[in-house]
């Protein structure tokens, strides 16, 4: 369906929007995923909140879904999320905190290499914002960087299937509707959960129900909420604009340090800051780039 350009950036203002809401919500869900640890093991508390999370998401797809589904997006899309989640939540119990924050953001890089090796095109101020992204990146999660470990790796491949998720969100967004694909790569990933939850953890219904808070927040707030708008948000920006703004996820984490849990920010902190907040307005900025297809291409 055509839409002319008002619309358009109308649009693009709102998507970007959920984004930046998205972004916000994750970056509180640090406390409360380390919070809902303390009472279940990695795949009980990925099987809870996938399950929460498309349940939640059933009155919304009654009054305001619309009619468009695509079942093999969801499906594809909650395949992916399982792998990123399982291995990405594993790695946090034995991972140091600010090190596993820092390599798990790395899919601000996977995403535009997998758009380069997709022989697309990126202007040249999305590349220079990238860049700085990284570097705020370092300046904000790094704090235990004397040593390497095999967790590393592990954050490293959940960071690239995270990326992937982006991309297939990104794709199958623009032809389905929100609601109704997040709730069918909730139900996929909370389904492939399962069973691992039954062969490696031990959940106990008492330990469920004395962390109800925080499974509840990460299960409704987080996972329903917060990756429904990103669907959303992908439908009219680019998955590497996309990408950078859902990064401030770590700038809002560390505020969220600071206010919730008293924390402090040292003045490298406050530089990442800075320094993230600077890549994504200029990631913002029009440029565009020299022949080719263009980054805008890249949905």
């Amino acid at each position: 369906m055509s839409m002319n350009k008002k619309a358009f950036n109308k649009l693009y203002i709102y998507c970007n929007l959920a984004l930046v809401l998205t972004a916000f919500i994750s970056g509180l869900s640090f406390v409360a995923q380390k919070l809902g640890m303390n009472y279940v093991e990695p795949f009980t508390f990925n099987t809870l909140r996938c399950f929460i999370g498309a349940i939640s998401l059933l009155p919304a797809m009654f009054l305001f879904s619309g009619k468009k589904t695509s079942t093999k997006g969801g499906l594809l899309a909650g395949l992916v999320l399982f792998i990123g989640f399982s291995v990405n939540q594993y790695c946090m119990i034995y991972a140091d905190a600010g090190k596993a924050g820092f390599i798990t953001s790395l899919y601000i890089l996977f995403v535009p290499v997998i758009a380069v090796f997709l022989k697309h095109k990126l202007s040249d101020n999305v590349k220079y914002s990238i860049v700085i992204a990284l570097v705020g990146l370092y300046l904000l999660c790094a704090k235990n960087f004397t040593h390497f470990e095999l967790w590393d790796i592990f954050l490293l491949v959940s960071a690239f299937f995270f990326a992937l998720h982006i991309i297939i969100v990104s794709h199958y967004s623009r032809k389905s509707d929100a609601i109704k694909l997040s709730i069918v790569q909730f139900l996929t990933a909370g389904t492939l959960s399962f069973p691992f939850m039954l062969i490696f953890d031990k959940p106990e219904t008492s330990m469920i129900i004395a962390g109800w808070k925080p499974i509840l927040f990460i299960g409704i707030i987080v996972t329903g909420v917060a990756y429904t708008l990103q669907i959303f948000g992908h439908k009219a920006t680019k998955p590497v604009l996309a990408t950078l703004i859902l990064s401030l996820e770590a700038v809002f984490a560390v505020l969220a340090g600071v206010v919730l849990l008293g924390e402090t920010l040292n003045p490298k902190e406050i530089c990442g800051c800075i320094v993230m907040l600077c890549a994504i307005i200029l990631s913002q900025m029009p440029d565009k780039p020299k022949g080719g297809k263009n980054e805008t291409d890249f949905r």
